[in-house]
């Protein structure tokens, strides 16, 4: 079931909705919907990017709130530059639990 969402924009985003919606061939509402997917997955993919390096989440966690399977997040981890490994026994740590 979809939920119906209004809102009002400034007219530079208006802009590039529809400069989006040419691109992509989209009506509104689908342009709409996907911008908001691909922001809503990158907003996860930094937050669990963030939560990994303050050391408030294992590498498989942070990579389930990123919505990616490890493999994936591995690689945007290695792509971010972040340091997440602290200590030898937190990877061994992470490693037991993606073992599980």
């Amino acid at each position: 079931m979809a939920e119906a969402v209004s809102t009002r924009i400034p007219k530079e985003l208006e802009e590039g909705v529809e400069e989006f919606m040419r691109a992509e061939k989209l009506e509104k509402s689908a342009a709409v919907r996907k911008l908001l997917w691909t922001g809503l997955q990158e907003w996860r993919q930094r937050r669990a990017l963030e939560l990994l390096e303050r050391g408030e989440v294992t590498f498989t966690k942070a990579s389930e709130i990123a919505g990616l399977d490890v493999w994936s997040f591995s690689d945007l981890v290695r792509r971010s530059g972040i340091t997440w490994i602290k200590s030898v026994e937190k990877v061994k740590a992470d490693i037991k639990v993606a073992a599980e």
